[in-house]
């Protein structure tokens, strides 16, 4: 009997204990009354009455009265961002990410309603945040508190009336990307700083007016706490079979189910089995008779000159699916490649494609720029949470990343314009790491420095996974995020910039994507046309070089003669840039503010057969080029090696001539020689002579054998391999 009262007792102080952790979040007045050991909630006239709500929230999570907070605001941060029109802004701020650094600190807190409405009503009062701005917002956003309770295991869509939910779609309850990009990253496993646009553009995808909705917030949330919570439960069921090393953490496994494995081809061999990816290698097991074999491991870490990109694959080593992704380095003999079957498309293997150069890119920053122990635990921290927010919106949302709009950041680096800008700011912020994490004066210029602590580092350690044994994680000294209130840091300033330069990169990519055109026939036709004056000038040189009018082709060979024993011909190049830069300055002044007139093309009509037949043309022609290719390669090769005695004495003596010729003749005659051999060639008075030379040298060339090739038919020797 006593043991069940204990447990009665012990019940009652844990779900009392839950509500009270839960009041925090809460705006209700009855709430705010009830509590007598609250901190003090005086309203702050600069803001608005929902920004005051949030403040004042804010305020209980901290445990610290509103008036000292705009206490701290005032004495620690300077001038520049206490100015009169932006102080409201930057007090939220301010107040917002010590309240979030609080509340990521607890276990679970991804799980938590109340953090989920905090966030978004954070974002909403962000927007807001003045007394003088429409108080619309207060009436809207008031619906949110209406919310049913539910349970944790899952959500849905019912509200306590039909009007409450008429209300929580209306778009006036959404918010925008600059307060998205501002508060989301206060919480690291929320957001990035380097990809949080992209992470609002993947939320609003779906969404008319691009505007994000708490409904669709709150999805994002619970499929990335799942998926958290997945990969915890998977590195504890894995961690005998794979055998990982210390800090290594399993991100994601695909291939469990039976009728989805992962297949591995080498050479003509193929296994079907199980693949996980950890932060430092691929792990890859193959299905035996009810189990799976010893997993085989595929490093990512060490710098072993590996390739990762997409490849074909099929049976018996044909090239039929696009559905893989070829491994190659240094430890393999042969290429591994990892096939994601599926009916449709190849969206698995792009996902992996993108997790897995991820990890790889992570790595190779660090060898780059030689980091260590906690710097090197940060930027691995910042890869393994980036993996797991694409794993939640692709899960929640069937997401898939385009080139520009990945959710990975180092990813994103490598294909943003201006990406390696980014890599070298974000290097610079880590060098200053160590000294700034282990700073312990609390005074308040310590206070601002300490936002370079490692906090992808943290918010890893602080769901539940190690990196790193030894990481400090003093509250005084590690403030949250990235983001500062009121300032821009440079990481976020160099990344506003390439998403800039992305902008026009991507409108100069839609162009050339229309242009693009199928077919032989048409191709050839669009660039004849284009390179029409290029065309008529080689004609018109050769109507002068063929003497068809003698005076003109006389006349230019005496100045082309002239130019050339002046040495005017070194002023050529300049001239013809000169003259194609007035030119485009010309057409810009012409030109200004009118869009470019379309090129017009008429293109050959022609169907399927006559196409093919093109083709199979124009490879013939291919063909024959690469054989006289050959052909004069190999009669060269005769000649270096003296198969016909008599050709290569002509040869020897007329190098030695050429070489005394290039010794003891100034450059501008023997350039003048060519001009006036090649130019002179088809003049009535050396036409016959010059056929004649040409037939000699022809019938010459004819007389030299080619040097032997033998062609080896290789050997079949590829084991199996497992």
């Amino acid at each position: 009997m006593e043991n069940l009262k204990l447990g009665m007792l012990d019940g009652f102080l844990t779900k009392n204990h839950q509500k009270t952790l839960k009041s925090l979040f809460r705006r209700s007045s009855s709430t705010e009354s009830s509590q007598d050991d609250s901190p003090s909630s005086a309203s702050i006239p600069h803001l608005s009455p929902f920004a005051n709500s949030v403040v004042s929230r804010c305020s209980k999570i901290l445990r610290i009265p509103t008036e000292e907070l705009q206490h701290r605001f005032d004495t620690q941060l300077p001038e520049s961002v206490k100015e009169l029109l932006t102080y409201a802004r930057n007090f939220l701020e301010f107040c917002s990410y010590q309240a979030l650094h609080a509340v990521s600190s607890r276990p679970d807190y991804l799980s938590d309603k109340e953090f989920r409405h905090l966030t978004f009503d954070m974002m909403l009062a962000w927007e807001s945040p003045c007394a003088e701005n429409n108080k619309e917002l207060d009436k809207e956003t008031a619906s949110s508190s209406n919310l049913e309770v539910e349970d944790d295991d899952g959500w849905s869509l019912f509200y306590s009336s039909s009007t409450n939910m008429a209300v929580q779609v209306d778009d006036k309850k959404t918010v925008g990307p600059e307060a998205f990009a501002r508060i989301a990253p206060g919480c690291a496993a929320v957001a990035d700083i380097i990809t949080v646009h992209n992470l609002y553009d993947a939320l609003t995808s779906t969404s008319g007016h691009h505007q994000l909705h708490f409904l669709v917030y709150d999805k994002y949330i619970r499929s990335l706490d799942k998926v958290i919570k997945a990969s915890k439960s998977t590195l504890a069921s894995s961690i005998g079979n794979l055998q990982l090393a210390e800090g290594e953490i399993i991100l994601d496994v695909d291939g469990t189910v039976p009728t989805q494995p992962v297949l591995k081809h080498i050479g003509r061999s193929m296994w079907p089995g199980r693949l996980s990816l950890t932060n430092s290698a691929l792990y890859f097991e193959s299905l035996g008779v009810g189990l799976y074999d010893k997993a085989v491991r595929y490093d990512l870490a060490t710098d072993m000159k590996q390739v990762i990109k997409p490849e074909m694959t099929g049976p018996l080593g044909t090239r039929l699916f696009d559905k893989a992704i070829m491994y190659k380095s240094t430890s393999v003999e042969e290429p591994v490649h990892l096939e994601f079957p599926e009916f449709k498309g190849h969206s698995r293997r792009d996902y992996w494609l993108d997790i897995c150069l991820e990890i790889l890119r992570a790595h190779r920053f660090i060898q780059k720029n030689n980091l260590k122990e906690i710097q090197k635990s940060e930027v691995l921290a910042r890869a393994i949470l980036g993996i797991w927010r694409y794993r939640a919106v692709r899960e929640a949302f069937h997401f898939f990343s385009s080139h520009y709009k990945t959710l990975l950041a180092f990813n994103l680096a490598e294909s943003l314009p201006g990406g390696d800008s980014i890599l070298k700011t974000l290097s610079s912020r880590l060098v200053i790491l160590n000294s700034s994490a282990s700073q312990h004066d609390v005074s308040p210029h310590s206070k601002r420095q300490s936002k370079l602590s490692p906090i992808s580092l943290i918010a890893v350690t602080q769901l539940g996974f190690i990196l790193q044994k030894e990481i400090n994680l003093d509250g005084e000294v590690i403030i949250v995020g990235e983001v500062c209130a009121g300032e821009s840091n440079p990481l976020e300033m160099v990344v506003k910039q390439s998403l800039l330069d992305t902008g026009r990169a991507e409108a100069a990519q839609a162009t050339v994507d229309q242009v693009k055109v199928d077919g032989i026939d048409t191709n050839v036709a669009i660039m004849k046309e284009l390179l029409f004056p290029v065309i008529v000038l080689v004609n018109h040189a050769q109507h002068l070089a063929s003497w068809e009018k003698p005076y003109k082709s006389t006349v230019f060979l005496v100045l082309i003669c002239f130019s050339i024993i002046r040495g005017w011909f070194s002023y050529v190049l300049p001239s013809v840039f000169v003259c194609i830069a007035v030119v485009m300055l010309w057409c810009r002044h012409l030109n200004r503010g009118k869009p470019l007139e379309p090129f017009r093309i008429t293109p050959p009509h022609n169907n399927a057969v006559e196409q093919l037949l093109l083709l199979q043309e124009a490879i013939t022609q291919v063909e024959a080029l690469l054989r006289a290719g050959n052909i004069i390669l190999l009669k060269i090769r005769a000649l270096l090696f003296a198969v016909l005695p008599q050709a290569t004495d002509k040869i020897v003596i007329l190098l030695v001539f050429m070489a005394a010729t290039f010794a003891f003749v100034p450059l501008r005659y023997i350039i003048l020689l060519v001009f006036l051999e090649a130019f002179t060639r088809e003049m009535p008075y050396r036409k016959e002579s010059s056929d004649k030379w040409v037939r000699r040298i022809r019938e010459w060339w004819i007389r030299i054998p080619a040097a032997p090739v033998q062609l080896i038919k290789p050997e079949d020797n590829k084991k199996k391999k497992s």
